[in-house]
């Protein structure tokens, strides 16, 4: 059974959403975490919107590596001992992360080995 490739650019875009979010509505107490949630949520997001929209854009990998940046960015900028900030991204990246890497095997698997 697959994973449609629209839904896990939902679930990614949906993730983005939540980590450009965060800083503004339950983080707004970590100041180390503003920009890399903002940053690197908004680059899950345009990615996703990207392939959404079908416009040949980036694959599942690069949303996946999005992703994987996003749940190791609160050791990286030292705010995991924010509890809301590096919730927030360890979630929504390694949701975007496991979605992102079972799409990109999907489309790498032919579609006879499904059968």
């Amino acid at each position: 059974m697959g994973l449609p490739r629209s839904l896990s650019d939902i679930v990614a875009l949906l993730a983005g959403l939540a980590s450009v979010l965060a800083p503004f509505i339950w983080a707004s107490d970590a100041a180390a975490a503003t920009q890399p949630l903002l940053l690197l949520g908004a680059l899950l997001v345009v990615s996703a919107l990207w392939s959404l929209v079908g416009s040949g854009g980036p694959s599942s990998w690069v949303t996946a590596a999005f992703a994987a940046l996003l749940f190791v960015s609160p050791w990286a900028f030292g705010f995991d001992g924010d509890a809301a900030a590096a919730w927030t991204a360890w979630a929504a990246g390694a949701i975007a992360l496991i979605v992102g890497f079972v799409t990109s095997l999907q489309a790498r698997t032919p579609a006879s080995a499904h059968s």
